[in-house]
Formats: structure tokens, sequence, C-alpha cells
């Protein structure tokens, strides 16, 4: 039943089962006891050695074992505790592939003036865009998230397809233009060293 002790151990623990004496009962199990202590020295190094010992003793007895315990007797329902189901508040989410926190997020921008909300809202629609393709494995489309939008600030933030499509553009050029930036950077990082081994390959020559 606990297989770190092996079949042996088991078997020990079986024979235990058929002495009728129960004091020899008793002296057997102890011996069996130090056995299994030896069988299983990671045990040692935990607390209370003795009466995990015993525990697993009875456990591997099937809890059928009488005997003279030092420590109070295990039974199943005592190692077999179910645990309290937790509570998840899933808090009314209507559209969970967004997350929670979008909501609360757009309800606040919902609450700034108008240039704060067109400044903010393009990295929040792109942010939606992405979540919503890892959830549902496709890109939802313009009117989508608009109407999205609209719903979960609560009709406090209203836009028109127009302005989305050009702040895309304009995401996406400043996406390309920071990605040809460090592309350069790396170029040239890359030409510094060449230079500086080129002039210590110079100076070693000389």
């Amino acid at each position: 039943m606990i297989p770190e002790y092996g079949r042996h151990i088991q078997e020990m623990v079986d024979s235990l089962l058929e002495i009728e004496d129960r004091n020899e009962r008793t002296r057997q199990a102890k011996a069996v006891i130090a056995v299994m202590g030896n069988i299983n020295p990671l045990l040692r190094d935990t607390a209370e050695v003795n009466h995990k010992l015993w525990d697993h003793l009875f456990i591997m007895s099937d809890f059928q074992l009488d005997v003279d315990s030092p420590y109070p007797l295990p039974t199943r329902e005592s190692l077999v505790v179910k645990p309290e189901k937790l509570e998840y508040s899933q808090g009314g989410i209507s559209h969970k592939h967004y997350g929670k926190n979008i909501v609360k997020i757009l309800k606040r921008i919902g609450q700034e003036n108008i240039s704060t909300v067109r400044a903010t809202m393009p990295n929040v629609v792109h942010y939606m865009r992405s979540k919503s393709s890892e959830y549902n494995q496709e890109f939802p489309n313009n009117e989508v998230l608009l109407n999205d939008v609209m719903l979960l600030s609560e009709g406090a933030i209203i836009l028109d397809e127009e302005w989305l499509k050009k702040n895309e553009n304009e995401h996406k050029s400043a996406s390309s233009h920071q990605k040809g930036a460090k592309r350069q950077q790396r170029q040239g990082h890359a030409q510094q060293k060449n230079s500086r081994k080129n002039a210590q390959r110079h100076n070693t020559q000389k």
C-alpha cells in the first residue's frame, strides 16, 4: 500500500495480522517499525518520525492491526480528508476572453476627458484584440471590438471604425519604426565590435 517500503515490509505487516496473541503482536509490530525506519531514511529528517512510522504501519494493515500503539490510532477518514471547496468569484464577467481588469480599465477611462480617451484607447483596443485572439484563436473584426468597448464601458466610450483604422495604421507604423531603429542599433554595435577586433589584430601584427 505504501511503495516506499517495498513488498517484503508489506508481507511482514500482513503476517502481524495472523498473530493471535496481542502482546506478541505488539512486540513484533515494534520490530517491524524499526525495520521500516531503516528502509525509509527520508523520514529521519522529519518531525515526529515514530508517529509517522506507526501511522504508515496501520495504513499498510488497512487499519486492521490491533496493537498497543504509543500514538492515537489513525482512521481512514482522518487520513483522507477532502479539502474545503474554495469559492472563486467570477464577478459576473460578460466577456471572459478580455479578462476582468479590462472592464475596470474601460470604466476608468470613460470618466476621463476626450483627449485622454483618444490617447489611451489605441493601446487598450490593441490589447483587447490580442487577448480575444488568444482565447478564441481568431482576430475579432473592428465592429465587434467597438461594440464591446461601448458595452463594457456602459456607453461611456463610443469610437468609430475610421478612428480605429487610423490609429491601428499609426501603431503599425510606429512598431515598424521601432523595429528598424533596433535593427540599426544592432548593426552599429556589430560594426563597432568588428572595428575593435580589426584594430587589435592590426596592433598585434605591428
